[in-house]
């Protein structure tokens, strides 16, 4: 008896020993990983710091924006569900910027209302930056429920978990497509909405959800109502690289780079028919890089209580006819054009009057030659043939 109790004490203090062990190895690596260190970092406010969640973040726009953010020493969280974001944009930011506490990917829909809510409960957000959205207007009038789900129902999402939460300032990307065709141009900020197509209609609901309660709150917002983008970073580090089956629906500076590398056989430009200089399409085209500046301007000048809403454009307008010889130029290749009937839902003739947001945030936009902002674009296309997959 007294033999088998002395080894059942031993075997009992081994264990006790080697759990002990096991729990000291465990504490150790938890104090170590980064993992943890960079979780408290985000759920944390910390003084000096700004958190921007940016929603869409692994997107065209919203990455530009997040590299910009991060430059400027923000904290920075990207959610995106990757159906038009990029995870090779997300590496490429994570690998510029991999000091703990800078930038974490949370991969998530923001049509699920309880995930938002665990994402906000968890982390500590200072201001949100809300681009993520499906923003085709062929597309749209194809799938209208699919954008009035995707924008205005997910806008909807955020903004209550925003108000759940305390979270107390939103820059929300819109678009020129609220406005949709206006008798009289440029287009200021008090131009009547008429949106013509399920897009703009979507994102002017969401646009009305978000001014409908700032009335009942103290939030800080800031709408910014684009024309249309183009370029990308002028260091090389970001790009376009929309999904192959979305190359139809794309920008035409998409179309352009894929018609200069031979992706597609030609250029097809719709409607020449319209009430315009040449009869194409007349579009003011922002470079992404002053858009990006708008915004940060927008978050550094938001005040609680008010709601500011800027156009964001150049302020001159181009027609399409005038944008495929910039890109002929800057590419240095004669693409085909095919001229075909117009596109439902597309308007003649949309430019800004930017007077606004000079005078109030002191933005005005740099970068406003076509060739040059398309030639720095061309040369990200040239050199991720494959685009961020390379």
């Amino acid at each position: 008896m007294d033999y088998m109790e002395t080894k059942r004490r031993s075997n009992l203090t081994k264990k006790i020993v080697l759990a002990a062990a096991l729990s000291a190895l465990l504490i150790f690596m938890i104090k170590r990983s980064p993992s943890t260190y960079v979780s408290t970092k985000f759920s944390e406010h910390e003084e000096g710091v700004t958190h921007v969640l940016v929603t869409g973040g692994a997107g065209y726009i919203g990455s530009h924006a997040v590299l910009r953010l991060l430059k400027d020493k923000y904290r920075v969280t990207i959610v995106d569900n990757l159906s038009r974001g990029n995870m090779g944009a997300v590496k490429i930011l994570q690998e510029n910027f991999p000091e703990a506490g800078r930038l974490q990917f949370i991969y998530a829909d923001l049509g699920d209302a309880a995930s938002v809510n665990k994402i906000f409960s968890e982390n500590a957000f200072d201001a949100v930056m809300h681009f993520a959205a499906v923003a085709y207007v062929g597309e749209s009038t194809a799938e209208p429920l699919r954008y009035y789900h995707n924008i205005t129902s997910n806008t909807l999402i955020i903004v209550k978990a925003m108000a759940a939460h305390g979270v107390k300032t939103l820059i929300y990307s819109s678009t020129c497509a609220t406005y949709g065709e206006p008798k009289t141009m440029p287009i200021v900020e008090n131009t009547t909405q008429l949106p013509i197509n399920p897009y703009g209609k979507a994102k002017k609901m969401a646009e009305d959800i978000i001014i409908d309660y700032s009335k009942t709150s103290n939030m800080a917002v800031m709408i910014l109502r684009y024309f249309n983008v183009i370029g990308s970073d002028p260091d090389g580090r970001l790009g376009e690289a929309p999904r192959p089956e979305l190359r139809e629906q794309g920008r035409i500076s998409g179309a352009c780079f894929d018609a200069a590398r031979g992706i597609i056989p030609g250029l097809k430009v719709r409607g020449t028919d319209y009430g315009t200089k040449d009869g194409t399409c007349v579009r003011d085209y922002i470079d992404v890089t002053d858009l990006i500046d708008a915004h940060v301007k927008a978050l550094a000048h938001a005040k609680p209580g008010k709601v500011g809403i800027y156009n964001v454009g150049t302020g001159k307008g181009s027609s399409v006819k005038e944008f495929v010889e910039a890109c002929k130029k800057a590419t240095g290749v004669n693409i085909k054009v095919d001229y075909l009937d117009r596109r439902a839902g597309d308007y003649a003739e949309v430019y800004s009057d930017p007077s606004k947001i000079f005078n109030e945030l002191n933005w005005k936009a740099k970068y406003t030659n076509l060739q040059e902002s398309l030639a720095v674009a061309w040369r990200w296309q040239k050199a991720h043939i494959n685009g961020y997959e390379n």
